[in-house]
C-alpha cells in the first residue's frame, strides 16, 4: 500500500512541535517507516529517528530531513493550518507553526524511501535517512552525533540533504562554495541597578542601557563591514522589567550573528562584544556584561565535485534550466556537522514551494518581498503539488546519483 503523502503532510502541518519535544512527529515517521518494512531506532539524540536500507555493495549514502517547528502563530489560513501550542525552553506557552517547511522535508524524505525501496533493483550500496531533531536550535545534528549516531549507523561516504524555499516549485536552487552562512545565538544580559521609576537618578536604567546597544549595534554591518562583504546582527529579542514604574535591574538582549566564513566572523563577534562592554560602561554599569554563546553553527559548504556531478544529475532528470545559483544564504543551518565529523562530501540544495505563476507576477511587480511569504513568516505555506513529488524526486535521483 503506497504512502499517502497528501496525508502525510498536513497531518504534520497541523501537529507541528518545538525542538527536542517532536514525540509525536517521530512516533508518525516510524509507523510509515514500519510500513515500508524498514528497521528504524527512535530517540536517537533525544528524539531523532534513523533507518538504514542495505541493498548490497556499494556507497553508504546519507538524506537528512530535519522536523521540528517554530514559536510561530500560523495566519497561512489553510484548512490543515496549525493550532498547536507548545511550552519553550523558558517555561513559556508558545504557538508553534512549521514555518520553514520541516514538515516538507519529512514528507518528502519518506516519499523518497518510499521509491529506493521499490527500486532496489536499479542502485546498490546502503541509504541511511536521518530524521532530524532541533534544527532550529542548531542542535541536534550534535545531539544524534553525540548519541553515536556515526558509529551506530553505517557511515556516510556522502551526505544529501534539501530545503524548501520560496523560489517556483520545480525550480533547485544549489552552488558550489558556502551555500549557506555561519551564525552563533548569543544572549547578552545588561545588569544595571533597579528602583522606583519616579526616582530614575538612583538607578542605572538597563533598558536605556538596551536600546543604545541594540541601536549601536546596527553600526556594524553599516558601518565597519565594507559593503562588498556579508554580516547580519539582529537583535531578535528583547526582554527588561514587568511594571511600567519600576526599573529594572537587568535587560536581556537574543542576538542573532551571520558570517560566510571564520575569520569573518571572528571580526563581527569581536566588534558585538566591544559595543556592549561600551555601552554599559557609557551608562555608568556597576556590573560587566554578561555574554552567553548559545549555539555556534559552521557555514554549509556545498562540495565542489560533488554539486557539480549532482546538478548534472538533476538537469538530467528535470531539463535544462531546472538548476539555478541562488547566490549564498544568510540563513545557517546544523547538518554540515554530520559530513563534517565523518570527514565526508556534503551537497545541500533548495527547491521551490511557490505557484510559479504567483512568483512570475510578484516578479513582474516587482513585489517579491511583499507578496511572497519567506522562511519563519507566519504566512509561510509551501504549495503542496508539485512541491512534494519534486522534493521526494529530488532526493531519489540524487540518491541513485552517488549510489553503485
Amino acid at each position: 500500500m503506497a504512502l499517502d503523502l497528501d496525508a502525510l503532510y498536513t497531518d504534520l502541518h497541523r501537529h507541528p512541535e518545538l525542538s527536542f519535544q517532536e514525540t509525536r512527529t517521530a512516533a508518525v515517521i516510524a509507523a510509515r517507516l514500519s510500513e515500508l518494512g524498514l528497521p528504524y531506532e527512535e530517540g536517537v539524540g533525544r528524539t531523532g529517528v534513523v533507518t538504514a536500507i542495505r541493498n548490497g555493495d556499494g556507497p553508504v549514502v546519507w538524506l537528512r530531513a530535519d522536523m521540528d517547528g517554530l514559536p510561530v502563530p500560523e495566519q497561512t489560513g489553510l484548512d490543515y493550518a496549525s493550532t498547536a501550542r507548545g511550552v519553550d525552553p523558558a517555561g513559556n506557552d508558545v504557538p508553534v507553526m512549521h514555518a520553514c517547511g520541516h514538515d516538507m522535508h519529512v514528507t518528502a524524505l519518506l516519499g523518497a524511501l518510499e521509491q529506493l525501496v521499490g527500486t532496489r533493483d536499479e542502485w546498490s550500496g546502503t541509504v541511511v535517512a536521518v530524521f532530524q531533531p532541533a534544527e532550529e536550535y542548531g542542535a541536534g545534528s550534535q545531539a544524534m552525533i553525540a548519541d553515536g549516531v556515526l558509529d551506530r549507523f553505517p557511515k556516510p561516504d556522502i551526505v544529501l540533504g534539501q530545503h524548501v524555499t520560496p523560489l517556483p516549485a520545480g525550480v533547485i536552487g544549489v552552488r558550489p562554495g558556502t551555500q549557506m552562512a555561519a551564525s552563533d545565538g548569543l544572549t547578552v544580559v545588561l545588569h544595571g541597578r533597579g528602583g522606583h521609576g519616579s526616582r530614575p537618578h538612583s538607578t542605572i536604567d538597563p533598558v536605556v542601557m538596551a536600546a543604545a546597544t541594540v541601536m549601536r549595534l546596527q553600526t556594524i554591518v553599516s558601518r565597519e563591514v565594507d559593503p562588498r562583504d556579508v554580516a547580519v546582527v539582529t537583535v531578535g529579542s528583547i526582554h527588561a522589567g514587568l511594571k511600567n514604574n519600576i526599573i529594572p535591574a537587568e535587560a536581556k538582549l537574543e542576538l542573532s550573528l551571520r558570517y560566510p566564513d571564520d575569520e569573518a566572523r571572528e571580526r563581527v563577534l569581536a566588534k558585538v562584544e566591544r559595543i556592549v562592554r561600551a555601552e554599559a560602561a557609557a551608562s555608568g554599569a556597576e556590573t560587566e556584561p554578561t555574554i552567553t554563546t548559545d549555539h555556534t553553527l559552521p557555514p554549509t559548504i556545498n562540495d565542489h565535485t560533488a554539486t557539480a556531478r549532482l546538478t548534472a544529475a538533476f538537469e538530467r532528470a528535470f531539463g535544462e534550466g531546472s538548476v539555478v545559483d541562488p547566490g549564498m544564504f544568510t540563513g545557517s543551518e546544523d547538518v554540515s556537522w554530520f559530513a563534517r565529523e565523518a570527514g565526508v562530501p556534503l551537497v545541500f540544495w533548495f527547491w521551490g514551494g511557490v505557484d510559479p505563476r504567483k512568483f512570475a507576477d510578484a516578479v513582474a511587480a516587482g513585489t517579491v518581498e511583499r507578496d511572497i511569504p519567506t522562511n519563519h513568516s507566519p504566512f509561510f505555506a509551501p504549495v503542496m503539488h508539485p512541491t512534494i513529488e519534486r522534493g521526494v524526486d529530488n532526493l531519489v535521483v540524487a540518491a541513485k546519483e552517488f549510489l553503485a
